[in-house]
């Protein structure tokens, strides 16, 4: 059976979700795809499940990792492929019928994408999903032009890890997903982008993700503030190392960012603030001033840290006007 895209799902311990999973996939309306169910070392009845998926339906293929982690699951699933684009699921999501068929089309229209997500609906069983997400769900269907992606990489990870679909070849030049200490899908798209390569969301609800206290960015340090804060200032450290930088915000943010890029070997000069009471100071040793005192855009490269609602749009509009060139002279990172 010739395919066009191999559908990977790994699964551990997803005897209860996995059903609605596999259905929704077999249910799309673009039907020329391998469904690459991996068991992660369940200790339930998820390969029972599997199994008689596989039995029922020839696209279904079961394979297993043994107990290898998200990162080796994925990566078997990438190396076992057949189709030219690789489409992520989870095991406690649910994709809706046009998911593939938009995608695919999107990727088609689109030879320079190396991949797509969509929009998503979060879905909470117990309560309703808390706001932040909400919040999350709606900037992620904002970023609905390469450029726009680009832009806000550095915000939050620009792309919901299981609506994705990918070029094969592409993912396979880069190496495929990395097992680290960071959050394994950000650092993808990071790693993708800064390799030149575009990605875009379309703005559509095609995939409901779950949410709920055992998954993974909840309960796996990899996904911590921490680790996130990290992978920005590597990011923002290998794209301007040797030019000095500028932080906007002295708040929790900003000053966590200052920290990890300083322990980079990045030279933070300054801090921009419009709360007066910390005008003046010194924090980690740059010193902090008002936005009128930044002057006219230079060598130096201001990094916008301000997770307060509508901050961010401020700032680029304030920047903006005065001749501060987004990418160029500044990038936003909260």
């Amino acid at each position: 059976m010739s395919v066009r895209v191999s559908v990977v799902l790994p699964a551990r311990n997803a005897a209860s979700t996995i059903d609605v999973a596999i259905e929704s996939v077999l249910r799309q309306t673009f039907t020329s795809f391998e469904l690459l169910a991996i068991d992660d070392g369940s200790a339930d009845e998820t390969r029972s499940h599997l199994e008689r998926w596989a039995a029922r339906d020839e696209r279904v293929k079961v394979l297993s990792t043994g107990g290898l982690g998200l990162v080796g699951a994925l990566n078997l699933g990438l190396s076992a492929a057949r189709g030219e684009l690789l489409a992520r699921m989870d095991a406690d999501d649910e994709s809706l019928p046009g998911r593939l068929e938009k995608s695919v089309a999107r990727l088609d229209a689109e030879p320079s994408l190396a991949g797509v997500g969509t929009g998503v609906e979060i879905v909470r069983h117990d309560q309703p999903p808390s706001p932040a997400l909400v919040d999350y769900g709606r900037w992620l269907s904002s970023l609905t032009t390469p450029a726009r992606l680009f832009a806000d990489r550095l915000v939050e990870s620009p792309l919901c890890h299981p609506s994705v679909v990918l070029r094969r070849a592409v993912l396979e030049r880069l190496g495929g997903w990395r097992d680290g200490d960071f959050p394994e899908d950000w650092e993808l798209w990071l790693r993708l982008l800064e390799a030149g390569e575009a990605l875009v969301c379309l703005p559509e609800v095609l995939h409901r993700w779950t949410d709920h206290d055992r998954r993974l960015t909840r309960t796996d340090a990899r996904y911590q503030r921490e680790k996130h804060t990290r992978l920005r200032a590597q990011t923002l450290h290998a794209r301007f190392e040797g030019r000095p930088l500028t932080i906007w915000g002295a708040g929790e943010r900003g000053v966590a960012l200052c920290r990890a890029l300083q322990a980079l070997g990045s030279r933070v000069q300054r801090f921009v603030e419009v709360n007066p009471r910390k005008v003046g100071q010194r924090i980690h040793g740059a010193r902090v001033v008002f936005p009128d005192d930044l002057g006219a855009p230079s060598e130096e490269h201001v990094i916008a840290s301000v997770g307060a609602r509508g901050a961010r749009a401020e700032i680029r509009a304030w920047l903006d006007s005065r001749g501060w060139v987004e990418g160029q002279h500044f990038t936003c990172a909260a």
